[in-house]
């Protein structure tokens, strides 16, 4: 007897007539309740992603500015055309 190998394939733990894609694609579109993930883990995946997205608001609003565009005053000393020659 050969062992059975491990799997956290959600289609190994369905017992169906046949082993087809298409039969496990109904049985899951019937039954969504034993197919998809259990209720406790989607209410704690929830909590992550909304205190996540609260940290990084967080970490935005506390980060310092950054000038991206400084003033064009400076950057006119170094352009080419100013009346400088070579």
């Amino acid at each position: 007897m050969t062992r059975r190998k491990k799997t956290r394939s959600l289609a190994d733990k369905v017992s169906l007539r046949t082993g087809r894609r298409k039969d496990y694609k109904q049985w899951r579109h019937a039954n969504p309740d034993q197919a998809g993930p259990s209720k406790r883990f989607a209410v704690k995946k929830h909590k992550q992603r909304q205190q996540q997205a609260k940290r990084r608001l967080q970490r935005q609003q506390n980060a310092p500015d950054i000038d991206i565009h400084p003033s064009a005053s400076a950057d006119n000393s170094r352009a080419p055309g100013n009346g400088e020659a070579n």
